[in-house]
């Protein structure tokens, strides 16, 4: 009976086990492998294993470097106004008033709304000839004459960052909202009563209460906005002059340029990126909790 007992929680892990080697592992492997051949489906007879020459390619070429620095600030800007906005939103939400149920709902469109539908929505919106911003601005008398969000350097990648931000608050919102319904009442009503500020109770009940809520959904949405590529390459395809390329579109690029090889090596470039970032955190968190 114990040996039956032992082996049936294996059994039950079995398939979702097998499902995730299929999903993930393998293609991870055979990534991994292409990484080390000069993989181009449009010259096939020629596929060789070639070493490590697809990573040092990568470390001499300046649209990679630029895609990774991109990649940082994307990450650093849009994680960053997405945690703020969305912990505020939480914190509105979190009170009581009147029609509060509406604006919970509403508040998750972006969330549910297809990335690819958000990059082709805000690239409308940014147009420069039809967008409703130039016309809005116009009205307002902030600007004079039209604006190409999108096809100038300097507006670019603000624009689209403006873009990830606004699809990614109600992701904070909907789990710093959850976090905070679990803080006691009672400690709001001690430290008030001990003449605790707003901004007291804020920062020394509030966020040490939440802080692993804080932790683990950064944690998510620095992975998710590094790895984005839909927002992006509907809304620029990377452009101009390679302004919004991040590491994710220029590995789209070339894996749609079928070199598969050379994308293969970025993307493992990539996941060590995240892993430079993510072990460092995992440890902080960890060694907080001990």
């Amino acid at each position: 009976m114990t040996k039956k007992r032992s082996v049936w929680p294996f059994l039950l892990v079995a398939p979702a086990t097998l499902i995730i080697m299929c999903v993930v592992f393998i293609p991870v492997m055979n990534a991994i492998m292409m990484s080390f051949q000069n993989y181009d489906l449009r010259r096939p007879k020629d596929i060789a294993f070639i070493g490590l020459t697809n990573y040092s390619s990568a470390l001499l070429d300046k649209q990679f470097i630029n895609a990774v620095i991109r990649t940082i600030l994307w990450v650093i800007f849009g994680v960053g106004f997405q945690f703020f906005f969305g912990f505020v939103l939480a914190l509105i939400l979190n009170s009581h008033f009147r029609g509060r149920g509406f604006v919970r709902a509403v508040s998750m469109v972006p969330w549910v709304t297809p990335g690819v539908l958000i990059g082709l929505m805000w690239r409308w919106i940014y147009d420069g000839n039809a967008g409703v911003l130039n016309d809005v601005l116009m009205k307002l008398n902030i600007i004079n004459d039209k604006i190409a969000f999108l096809s100038q350097k300097p507006t670019a990648f603000p624009s689209v960052i403006v873009t990830i931000v606004w699809q990614g608050i109600p992701f904070f919102a909907l789990m710093l909202l959850a976090a905070l319904q679990g803080v006691s009442t009672d400690m709001y009503e001690a430290a008030e009563i001990d003449g605790a500020s707003r901004l007291q109770r804020l920062f020394y009940i509030t966020i040490p209460s939440i802080k692993n809520t804080i932790f683990v959904t950064g944690l998510l949405r620095i992975i998710w906005v590094a790895n984005s590529v839909d927002v992006i390459f509907n809304m620029t395809e990377g452009g101009p002059a390679y302004s919004t390329q991040t590491l994710s579109v220029y590995i789209y690029n070339k894996a749609n340029a079928l070199n598969l090889g050379y994308a293969s090596a970025m993307a493992i470039c990539l996941a060590l990126l995240l892993l430079v970032v993510v072990v460092p955190y995992l440890r902080m968190n960890f060694k907080e909790e001990k």
